[in-house]
C-alpha cells in the first residue's frame, strides 16, 4: 500500500477516534469553586457550564458585585479545566499520527 494510502486510513482512524473522544468529553464534567466554596460550577468538557451553585450565606444584598466576581472565577477555572481535559484527550488522539502543526 502506498504511503498515501496509510495516510489516508491512518487520518480517517484518527478523524472516528476524535468524534469518539469528543462524544465522551460532552458526558465528562470538571467543577471548580471560589470564595472558599461558596459558589460551585460544574461544566462539561465539551464547555457547557451545567450548573452553578452558590451559597445562601453568600447572598447578602450588599455583598452583589464580590458575588459576581466569585461567580465569574468560577465559570472560568471549571472552562479551563474542561479546554485542558479536552486538549488533553484530544491530543492523545493525534499523537501517533507524526504530522508537523498537530497538537
Amino acid at each position: 500500500m502506498s504511503s498515501i494510502g496509510k495516510l489516508m486510513k491512518q487520518a480517517a482512524r484518527m478523524q472516528q477516534q476524535m468524534e469518539s473522544v469528543q462524544a465522551q468529553l460532552a458526558q465528562r464534567t470538571v467543577e471548580a469553586t471560589s470564595g472558599g466554596g461558596a459558589v460551585k460550577v460544574r461544566v462539561t468538557c465539551d464547555g457547557n457550564v451545567t450548573a452553578i451553585k452558590i451559597d445562601p450565606q453568600a447572598l447578602n444584598p450588599g455583598d452583589a458585585q464580590l458575588v459576581e466576581d466569585m461567580v465569574l472565577t468560577a465559570v472560568n477555572q471549571a472552562l479551563k479545566q474542561a479546554r485542558d481535559t479536552a486538549n488533553t484527550e484530544m491530543g492523545k488522539v493525534s499523537q501517533g499520527l507524526g504530522l508537523p502543526g498537530l497538537m
